[in-house]
């Protein structure tokens, strides 16, 4: 039984309004990146309080903290950060949220990735000390335009770091985007790791969001491969069908719903249980 989630916030700034479309599609959880125009790290303590009542009047959960770590230019001051990343932990552990998202910082037009891996290794390792005190896992993204972006650097990190609370989340479109065919230069490379999966979708002649399957991600071989060799785990749906930028996206109700549609399509014509 696979569990499906959800960036919420790709629904409406109104978290009220987030909840209420994410029940009636029968899913159960949601992956809480923002409400009411603020990412959730910069919620105050009454919000907080306000979207953890909603939460439990539409009997949802919060399968991972859709957080913005990571997502700052490898030269900038990374203590703030860091504080921020305490709070992300505190703001975790506040909704039952196994799991964080984070990035392994955006890198300056014209420097050399493999350059800064020291200081990215560095930076994560000190990401990964808070996790393993307050007993979270960090899920990694392979987001466009940082040091993890293609699988071999994704892999550098994990290995190199080396903890069992940072794992790898799996993002299918990011990859497209950046040239990479995800299961077949991929997922070999990175199963060992490979704890969540985000379904996007998206063409690799010009990088445009589309439905699951409807792509290059190669979804369908991906989530194939995962049933067969027993993956339990969480597929968060980030349409990104009406916009996309640097710290998120937006659908709407109906893009959303559209997605929501082609992925368990997908799943119900390979005979794949979800919930």
């Amino acid at each position: 039984m696979w569990t499906l989630s959800g960036f919420s916030d790709e629904i409406s700034p109104d978290f009220e309004l987030q909840c209420g479309v994410v029940n009636e599609l029968g899913m159960k959880y949601i992956e809480f990146r923002g409400a009411w125009d603020k990412n959730i790290l910069d919620l105050d303590p009454e919000e907080l309080a306000d979207a953890k009542k909603i939460l439990a009047a539409h009997g949802l959960q919060v399968s991972s903290i859709g957080s913005p770590i990571g997502k700052i230019f490898i030269d900038e001051d990374f203590e703030p950060h860091l504080d921020r990343m305490r709070h992300a932990a505190d703001v975790a552990n506040y909704f039952g949220a196994p799991y964080i998202r984070v990035f392994s910082y955006f890198i300056r037009p014209g420097v050399d990735p493999d350059s800064v891996r020291d200081e990215v290794l560095r930076r994560t390792g000190e990401l990964v000390k808070v996790a393993e005190e307050e007993d979270v896992i960090l899920l990694h993204e392979n987001e466009k335009n940082i040091y993890g972006d293609i699988p071999r650097r994704c892999l550098d990190i994990v290995e190199s770091v080396d903890s069992p609370h940072l794992k790898v989340a799996w993002d299918p479109a990011n990859f497209v985007q950046v040239g990479v065919r995800p299961f077949s230069e991929a997922f070999e490379m990175l199963r060992p790791y490979l704890e969540y999966v985000q379904i996007k979708d998206a063409h690799l002649a010009d990088g445009v969001v589309v439905p699951a399957g409807q792509g290059d991600g190669e979804v369908l071989e991906t989530i194939s491969a995962l049933r067969e060799d027993g993956f339990d785990g969480f597929f968060s749906l980030e349409p990104h069908l009406g916009s996309g930028h640097a710290l998120g996206g937006f659908s709407g109700p109906e893009l959303f719903t559209e997605a929501w549609r082609a992925f368990t399509d997908m799943l119900t014509s390979e005979k794949i249980d979800y919930a």
